[in-house]
């Protein structure tokens, strides 16, 4: 085939991996601006390269005539989460989607590879729109925690490297690696909440301190510099203290005083 035709089969590919990776890193934003915990970490996509596509086609015994049809990961999305528990979140957040139609399931976290590979894969159908009008494509997500993709991100090296003739020892040493990644997975659930608690306090924090920097700075508009400056100079001394409750307390004190300011403002 040549490289023009091949640009052509794969632009819509593409584009519904731009699309995807847009949408799924809207419903992490969704999470965070609702001041929730998200169980999307990161997210991230990729089109398979030609020689991939060529490869695994061999492998398959797959005709070019029918790659798009037979090989269904030309196009890839990843979600990372942090836990295990996540993966059944996000999950159930695909199977819900009006814009997805979910193909296939594919359980490695449960019943995990001989490799020691471990991931929840799911074939969705997803819909592009064309100059010539509607695409239906197939499209692989893969779900995984950080532990296990960076497992997978290692193996996926080395059987790069060596193909299918990977030392015994070196298999052994990665299900060794794998048994661990399990380990940590497990270990990390048991202290979910106390995490998750941790997380959620420092993102309150941030807002909060976000929310007062943006009225001081507001305020630098409508009131007199040195009350401006004693204010500021006051929210430094609560934010060494690192106290919550201080910080909670003068964040609302202040919105108090920015609306008095905002609405003297507008009777002017």
């Amino acid at each position: 085939m040549e490289t023009q035709l091949w640009r052509k089969i794969l632009a819509p590919y593409r584009l519904a991996v731009d699309e995807l990776v847009v949408k799924f890193t809207h419903i992490k934003q969704q999470y965070q601006d609702s001041r929730m915990y998200s169980p999307i970490e990161m997210v991230s996509g990729r089109v398979k390269r030609v020689s991939s596509i060529l490869e695994k086609a061999k492998r398959k015994g797959v005709n070019l005539e029918e790659l798009e049809e037979k090989i269904e990961d030309i196009a890839g999305i990843r979600i990372i989460c942090q836990f295990v528990e996540d993966i059944d979140t996000v999950v159930d957040i695909i199977r819900n989607r009006a814009d997805m139609e979910v193909k296939l399931e594919k359980d490695y976290i449960t019943q995990s590879k001989p490799s020691g590979y471990r991931s929840y894969h799911m074939i969705v159908y997803y819909t592009v729109q064309t100059v010539k009008g509607p695409k239906k494509l197939a499209v692989e997500i893969q779900i995984r925690t950080l532990a296990m993709n960076f497992w997978s991100t290692i193996e996926h090296s080395l059987q790069y490297k060596y193909k299918e003739h990977m030392p015994d020892e070196l298999r052994e040493r990665l299900l060794r690696a794998a048994d661990a990644v399990d380990m940590l997975d497990n270990e990390m659930a048991s202290v979910r909440d106390e995490i998750m608690d941790a997380q959620n306090s420092n993102r309150q924090k941030a807002t909060i301190i976000s929310d007062i920097l943006n009225n001081i700075e507001n305020l630098y508009y409508v009131a007199n510099e040195r009350e401006v400056t004693k204010i500021q100079n006051e929210f430094f001394k609560i934010y060494l203290k690192d106290d919550m409750n201080l910080l909670i307390r003068f964040n609302k004190q202040l919105d108090i005083i920015a609306e008095t300011y905002r609405v003297q403002s507008v009777q002017r």
